[in-house]
């Protein structure tokens, strides 16, 4: 009976506003807690929390035991108060992860948090929030395939990312403008639980760059330093824009990535297996996941300029290995994709559906005319 005492109070602090979603990562219902810092938490972010015991000390809400004095404490804190204490001076552009974010993302963030202090003490913030940054990042050659040590450099000065293949290298071998920049952890794709994706616009095609670094806090530094830039750039781009209009522009995940098969133009050659990203409006397929060149680029407009999205090939196709079809109706041509499952063909319409029901900027149009003009 004295065991349940203290379980019945936990279960009602729960119901508390903040408490229904874990403090670090938002998923639902946490029955895991940190009676040290006084916040519920999932299990996932439970493990992340032993792993710095000298900040966070664990423990279930339903199976450990509770004395009355821990429990106090839990009640006098809460997911809320900690919000307002570790949070208070977050700046607007750093990532705030989720439950489905990589684990490196969630433990970087609960460490800045909690272990580093970093949205209480703003001094911290150097190393993403100067607007320049510069290091050694592990980068995936074009060619090779070898991941070899190149100098970054990130100029929110000069609006651009550059890198050198030598540290005393006087010209950069690449530029990348903070305009056109994106970075999304990708390490299963990657194969490093570091990896990151950067991408920017070169002569208007994609081109990807694949960078990891040892260190889990140098590389969310990285991700964060290249957020603020683009925040910065956005704030005197678009003047009048709140932070809360401007923070969904500062880095994306891509919508849907894995393969499918696809088909040529004149829809006669056979069905060729290619991965396909899926970033915003861009539909791009490569020979192997890690080219750095996308083989080709499909815009995805939206309904209202006739684009559809259908389950299923034409009756007349012929060629394709895997059964599970789609086709992609544009005002100009179709085009045809299979996938080895149905759970694989559910999920890319699902993906197409979503960029097909959302209408177009009218920035995108000036995308959409420059596809329609690629040679």
């Amino acid at each position: 009976m004295a065991k349940e005492k203290p379980r019945k109070a936990l279960q009602e602090l729960l119901q508390r506003a903040g408490n229904q979603l874990c403090a670090d990562c938002a998923a639902p219902d946490p029955d895991w807690a940190s009676h040290t810092l006084g916040v519920f938490i999932c299990l996932n972010c439970s493990g992340i929390h032993r792993n710095i015991p000298q900040v966070s000390k664990v423990k279930s809400v339903r199976l450990d035991a509770w004395d009355d004095d821990q429990v106090e404490f839990m009640a006098s804190n809460g997911n809320n108060a900690a919000k307002a204490r570790y949070e208070s001076k977050m700046p607007p552009f750093y990532y705030k992860p989720t439950f489905s974010d990589c684990q490196l993302l969630r433990e970087q963030w609960i460490r800045a948090k909690y272990e580093r202090k970093e949205f209480i003490f703003t001094e911290k913030q150097e190393p993403y929030s100067a607007g320049y940054r510069e290091g050694l990042l592990w980068k995936r050659g074009r060619d090779n395939g070898q991941f070899l040590s190149r100098k970054f450099v990130l100029s929110e000065r000069e609006g651009a990312l550059k890198y050198f293949n030598k540290n005393d290298a006087k010209e950069p071998k690449a530029i990348m403008k903070i305009e056109h920049l994106n970075a999304t952890f990708r390490p299963s794709k990657i194969g490093n639980p570091n990896g990151l994706q950067i991408t920017y616009l070169k002569d208007n095609s994609t081109r990807n760059i694949f960078v990891h670094h040892e260190d889990g806090k140098e590389i969310v530094d990285w991700f964060n330093a290249i957020r603020a830039a683009r925040f910065h750039y956005l704030q005197v781009a678009f003047p009048g824009a709140s932070d809360v209009d401007l923070v969904p522009k500062l880095s994306r995940n891509y919508l849907k990535e894995g393969y499918m098969e696809k088909t040529g133009p004149k829809q006669t050659e056979g069905f060729k297996k290619r991965w396909f990203t899926m970033d915003d409006r861009r539909l791009m397929y490569f020979k192997d996941p890690l080219d750095a060149f996308a083989r080709g680029e499909v815009f995805i407009g939206s309904k209202e300029n006739s684009y559809k999205v259908l389950k299923g090939l034409p009756p007349s196709t012929q060629g394709n290995h895997w059964q599970h079809g789609i086709t992609i109706v544009t005002p100009d041509r179709k085009f045809l994709f299979a996938c080895e499952t149905e759970s694989d063909q559910l999920e890319w319409i699902a993906a197409f559906q979503k960029v097909i029901s959302r209408p177009m900027l009218p920035q995108e149009y000036a995308v959409e005319a420059h596809f329609k003009h690629k040679p």
